[in-house]
């Protein structure tokens, strides 16, 4: 895979990475960061969500605090990669053509991400971890390419996009009528029963509203959250990212990813009707107060699915679908715990054969 640039930004020691390159994945440049303090740890991609929300991204260079973990111990433990997924952030472009935004697009991305950096760190194996939209390509390549994955981790799991847009609107009307929101519920009730499949009005409705009404943050009268605010710092905090690539991550790349054909592709995510086990560890962590992606659905598909070598679900107390900061370290060490199970089986020098 061709490198097309790179950029390093401060000393993390011999054996230490921190640097973003920009690489042909999928045939068009996207962006990748790597942070790790010894750069023989197992390797561990995080897939950010969205699509268009990159963060954890590029922009969480330097920074402890991602809005969904934190990294300061993690990257002791792992190389770290986040990646700016194609339309957004760093890998924006506006002439990436519109018919590659499809899931099985940005599942083909991803899988070759991954035959980069098992070649790269020559690794016959690595780590995948995702949160929200991402966790739908991880599940996805948790299932599909096990061979490639010691362990799959997915945050904020969608397990049935849907249902769960039924469980959202349930939600958001609840809330419209104790708001006495008449406009809210005129227009909530107007979109339907999902799957919203006619156009991108429906489903955008149903976003709006929620977020309105704060379904992404738990705020309550002891536990205070950052709010969106906070991580709209964590992108103008960064030291790669020029204003240009927030509007890229949070406007352009947002019109650019919807298209129709994304849209009919995500309402037809159901991981219920997978038939095939998963062969590789599978580990869940979801916010306890997270009405965004309704953590029921995943209670359903953990006693539904086979998986002969473990599959845990773990709560966290305080957070909706964006962390707070005292979650966000406990996913932290939460991944941490499994990285002893890693460490023996990773390749430790590049002497060894690449895959």
């Amino acid at each position: 895979m061709k490198i097309l640039s790179f950029k390093r930004e401060f000393s993390v020691g011999e054996e230490g990475i921190s640097e973003t390159k920009t690489i042909i994945i999928g045939g068009i440049p996207q962006t990748i960061l790597i942070q790790t303090a010894n750069r023989h740890n197992p390797v561990l991609l995080f897939l950010h969500g969205g699509p268009s929300m990159p963060l954890p991204g590029v922009c969480c260079r330097s920074q402890e605090y991602t809005g969904v973990l934190t990294t300061k111990e993690l990257v002791k433990h792992f190389t770290v990669v986040f990646w700016d997924q194609r339309g957004t952030g760093k890998s924006y472009r506006s002439d990436t053509p519109a018919s590659s935004f499809h899931v099985r697009q940005f599942i083909e991305d991803t899988n070759e991400l991954i035959d980069y950096l098992r070649n790269t760190f020559q690794q016959e194996k690595i780590v995948l971890a995702a949160h929200s939209w991402g966790t739908v390509l991880g599940l996805h390549l948790a299932y599909e390419k096990p061979e490639k994955l010691y362990a799959y981790i997915g945050v904020s799991q969608i397990i049935n996009w849907a249902e769960n847009d039924r469980l959202c609107r349930e939600w958001a009307l609840k809330e419209a009528y104790r708001r006495n929101n008449k406009k809210a519920i005129q227009e909530l009730e107007g979109v339907g029963e999902p799957p919203y499949l006619e156009s991108f009005e429906q489903w955008g409705t149903l976003r709006r509203w929620l977020l309105r009404f704060n379904s992404m943050i738990y705020t309550d009268t002891t536990v205070k959250h950052p709010g969106m605010a906070g991580m709209a710092k964590i992108m103008l905090r960064s030291p790669d990212y020029s204003l240009g690539d927030i509007v890229n991550s949070l406007y352009r790349g947002f019109k650019l990813s919807y298209t129709q054909r994304m849209i009919e592709d995500l309402s037809g995510i159901n991981f219920f009707k997978e038939d095939a086990k998963l062969e590789i560890p599978v580990y869940f962590i979801h916010g306890k107060k997270d009405v965004h992606v309704n953590g029921k659905l995943v209670e359903e598909y953990l006693n539904k699915v086979e998986a002969p070598n473990g599959m845990q679900l773990h709560w966290v107390e305080k957070s909706s679908h964006l962390f707070h900061p005292d979650d966000a370290r406990i996913i932290e060490q939460l991944i941490i715990q499994k990285a002893e199970i890693f460490k023996d089986q990773a390749i430790p020098d590049a002497e060894k054969t690449p895959v």
